[in-house]
């Protein structure tokens, strides 16, 4: 079982670029970069509305085996390796969970993520289940999860094995320290060396789409609006002068 001591946080002016881009341009963005796809799916917004954007905390989960993992590990708090992961966490984080898709444990119950809460924490991402949702989803945190358990985390087939190394979220790669985007639309991953360019693109592709829907809800030609055509280019350019 492995822990690393700390991850390499992106730098906050990257963070506070992206909080205006949904994972929906993300997303898009990040294919025509290179990134076939970085959109983690399985976990589904639990709490609607919610936008986050922040550094990833990773916990890695793997199949049980009992010579490794005894069923009383839940009895030394210091063993147990799930809150190893919400000890780093600093304001603004996300924890992403690799659970393996397995519905049978609550990896996180009301106390931890209240815990995470009050040291700063923004969002939950899980491919996998918590506990105590009724009161969790109270706490003021984004959540996205694949489900809901009365179980807590020794009720499983799966245990906790590895925090803020190189995870695989519903086969997905996360690194600890990229960049999550999550809203009601999903769950993207953007890595750190490709924010400054997916912001520069992104930005273009919002203010465009601010014409054309402009442009569309006057009864503009779909054709010509979307995607923005070369003849409606020169438009755009002079709105977007007149915008300053």
């Amino acid at each position: 079982m492995v822990t690393t001591p700390d991850i390499q946080r992106p730098p906050k002016d990257l963070i506070e670029a992206l909080r205006n881009i949904g994972s929906a341009t993300a997303s898009g963005e990040l294919a025509r970069l290179g990134i076939r796809d970085a959109n983690i799916r399985g976990p589904l917004p639990r709490t609607p509305g919610a936008t986050v954007v922040g550094p990833a905390l990773t916990l890695q989960m793997m199949p049980k085996r009992e010579d490794l993992y005894k069923v009383d590990e839940y009895s030394d708090p210091d063993t147990q390796l799930h809150r190893h992961v919400l000890y780093h966490t600093q304001p603004g984080d996300i924890v992403v969970v690799d659970a393996r898709g397995e519905l049978s444990a609550g990896i996180f119950g009301e106390m931890m993520l209240t815990y995470f809460k009050g040291k700063g924490g923004i969002g939950v991402v899980i491919d996998g289940c918590i506990r105590d949702f009724p009161h969790a989803k109270d706490l003021g945190l984004g959540l996205w999860l694949k489900g809901t358990t009365p179980n807590f985390h020794t009720q499983t087939n799966i245990v906790p094995f590895a925090v803020n190394g190189p995870i695989a979220c519903n086969n997905v790669l996360v690194m600890p320290g990229d960049i999550i985007v999550a809203d009601d639309d999903g769950i993207v991953c953007v890595p750190i060396a490709l924010a400054p360019e997916l912001i520069k693109k992104a930005t273009e592709h919002v203010e465009w789409e601010e014409f054309s829907k402009m442009r569309l809800e006057q009864g503009g030609e779909l054709r010509k609006y979307y995607p923005l055509s070369e003849e409606a280019r020169a438009e755009y350019e002079e709105w977007r002068k007149a915008q300053g």
